[in-house]
């Protein structure tokens, strides 16, 4: 491939079944991590070549658990991928957090339990920082495209990511609300993580689709409730993605393109070589 790819989108297939998405293309990106979820769709929005990747494959075939994160992330990555939006499902922890509204949360909570969370390992070690999680830069851009749609817009809060693919118990919602979580779902870690280890800037738009099963007077979440509430709100994620591109700031304020500098401890001496083939996209250039 020698198009580059500045900014991607993950998410659902729907998003990128727009009539003003031109010249598309897919690519079938090999990584040393495997196979991506589906092919990345390549196309122009706004004048701008943007990736598309639906997260759970062509028809909603993978669980959450079976997401291939690192192949997803490393395949953006290697198309010259710098920004990604994640468009998330979520469930409500607050009062005012309601069904339909749309949330840019600041800070995450991990609560899965067998998921790769790293690209480091063999040989290879790295400590990345994470205390924010999520580009501020690229979250405030989400934000003012999102509330450009009308649609009432949240900035703030911690989204808790559990295993699943079951819905939490009344016990176990009850408890994330009383640690001051805001939202619930089930992908955002590890991709989050992933991106800062690959140097890339990450921000979430999450639809609230339900209360989670915390508040008596709702009907428990359903994966009916989960798709309306989802379908009802993609024109708003597409018109949000029309507007990150039309407002698109391509200079960076953030420090996500150089999580690494400060994060790799192996003594580059120390590196099996098949390690360092391995992650020479990811850190090439501070073992030269």
């Amino acid at each position: 491939m020698t198009e580059k790819v500045s900014i991607a989108v993950i998410g659902g297939s729907g998003l990128y079944h727009m009539a003003d998405l031109t010249d598309t293309k897919e690519y079938r990106v090999k990584t040393p991590f495997g196979k991506t979820s589906a092919p990345i769709v390549v196309g122009t929005l706004e004048q701008m070549r943007v990736a598309f990747l639906a997260r759970h494959g062509k028809g909603h075939h993978l669980t959450p658990g079976e997401v291939p994160y690192r192949a997803n992330i490393f395949a953006l990555k290697s198309l010259g991928v710098e920004r990604i939006i994640s468009i998330n499902a979520c469930g409500s922890l607050r009062e005012d957090y309601a069904p339909g509204h749309i949330v840019i949360p600041d800070n995450l909570f991990d609560q899965t339990k067998d998921r790769d969370r790293s690209f480091f390992g063999k040989g290879l070690v790295a400590h990345v920082g994470v205390a924010n999680p999520f580009c501020p830069d690229l979250s405030s851009q989400l934000e003012t495209a999102v509330r450009a749609t009308g649609a009432v817009t949240h900035k703030g809060g911690s989204f808790v990511i559990i295993e699943g693919p079951r819905f939490s118990t009344k016990a176990e919602s009850n408890v994330f609300r009383s640690w001051g979580m805001s939202i619930v779902g089930m992908t955002v870690a590890p991709e989050a993580f992933l991106a800062r280890e690959a140097e890339m800037c990450y921000a979430v738009m999450a639809h609230v689709t339900d209360y989670d099963v915390w508040r008596e007077s709702e009907a428990p979440v359903s994966v009916e409730m989960v798709i309306q509430t989802l379908n009802r709100n993609t024109q708003k994620a597409q018109e949000a993605i029309r507007n990150v591109l039309r407002g698109f700031k391509a200079e960076h304020t953030c420090e996500c393109g150089s999580a690494l500098a400060t994060a790799l401890i192996t003594n580059p001496k120390a590196i099996p070589p098949e390690t360092r083939n391995k992650l020479d996209l990811l850190v090439g250039k501070y073992l030269k």
